[in-house]
């Protein structure tokens, strides 16, 4: 017997409500990484001023965070993960994101901070997709598209504000932070670049569980971090290990890989660029750093790239993404 027409109709809007119950969380989610990642940048800023080395904070803090997400991982993604550590292929790819990518991403940042603040470091970061976007046109011989130009136009402009202040015969930012923050653009790119096919394989949180324990393990030993390590007050404990490891490494990863399973990577990725936002807000609220009218225009011109170069997918595209979600493969790829 088919059910009657109300019962379809109930079923339709139980339906609606869990879908939209999952974007809503995918959306917030994105928004709470993003403003984690940008509440830890501040913290960080805060522990340069009492001398904490970037080294060993890059260092502790891809460790703990890496080694917490590991214990999820062998407890609720074991098959994923023992996949991906049984195939030499796959495990040499990772050693080249945990290092290249993941490692040199986070030391680069926290050094851009430590020589200009975490708001400037924070958008100087947003020139790396611009970077890939040039990098994919010379690589496959073609122009730029019109928003891809305005958009290389928009770094360009801005990157020069921020350094110079519109005054080509001054730094407003020392030679240390221009050098760092476009580092860490260049990081950011090959950070976005190198992982695709494990992420896909294996999944997000598999992958990045395992680099940040490694690329964290690595850096620790090889900048010999034992001989680095500060003498702590509470509020250097608490902006170390509840800021920059907690909030901005752990928590952060978490509801944006999260988010990524529920709203999709486009979407999750603009959304986490608030980032920006809370960087520049906590460090003039909290550290009350300094920004003038050419730093704040510097700060439009690259964001605004950031929704130049969004790629707006259909309708169908994103509801594919979503119902996919975790099928496929291995426990699931992107959920916590």
């Amino acid at each position: 017997m088919p059910p009657s027409r109300s019962s379809a109709t109930s079923l339709h809007a139980i339906l609606f409500a869990m879908e939209m119950n999952r974007n809503t969380r995918g959306v917030l989610l994105a928004l709470i990484g993003g403003t984690g990642w940008g509440f830890s940048g501040a913290c960080s800023q805060y522990l340069f001023a009492q001398n904490v080395d970037p080294l060993w904070a890059s260092a502790v803090a891809m460790t703990v965070a890496g080694a917490a997400l590991m214990l999820y991982v062998a407890m609720r993604r074991r098959r994923s993960l023992r996949a991906l550590l049984s195939n030499r292929r796959s495990v040499a790819r990772l050693v080249l994101f945990s290092l290249v990518g993941l490692t040199l991403c986070r030391v680069t940042y926290l050094l851009a901070i430590q020589y200009s603040n975490a708001g400037t470091a924070t958008v100087l970061q947003y020139v790396g997709p611009v970077l890939i976007v040039v990098a994919s046109c010379f690589s496959k011989h073609r122009p730029p598209s019109a928003k891809e130009a305005v958009a290389v136009a928009c770094v360009v402009l801005g990157t020069y504000l921020l350094a110079t202040h519109g005054n080509p015969s001054t730094m407003a930012l020392s030679f240390e932070g221009v050098f760092w923050g476009l580092s860490a653009a260049v990081a950011v790119a090959i950070y976005s670049l190198l992982p695709g096919f494990l992420m896909k394989e294996y999944g997000s949180v598999s992958v990045v569980a395992c680099g940040l324990l490694l690329g964290g393990v690595v850096l620790y030993l090889g900048a010999g971090c034992w001989n680095r390590a500060p003498d702590l007050d509470i509020a250097g404990l608490l902006a170390m290990y509840g800021g920059l490891t907690g909030v901005g490494t752990l928590v952060g990863f978490a509801a944006y890989l999260t988010a990524i399973n529920d709203i999709g990577a486009p979407r999750a990725s603009l959304l986490a660029s608030v980032e920006t936002v809370s960087a520049t807000l906590c460090a003039f609220f909290w550290l009350h750093t300094e920004f003038a009218v050419m730093d704040v225009i510097g700060f439009v011109l690259i964001m605004a790239t950031v929704f130049l170069l969004a790629k707006k997918d259909d309708a169908s595209q994103e509801k594919k993404a979503i119902r996919e979600g975790d099928e496929g493969s291995l426990e699931g790829k992107g959920s916590f």
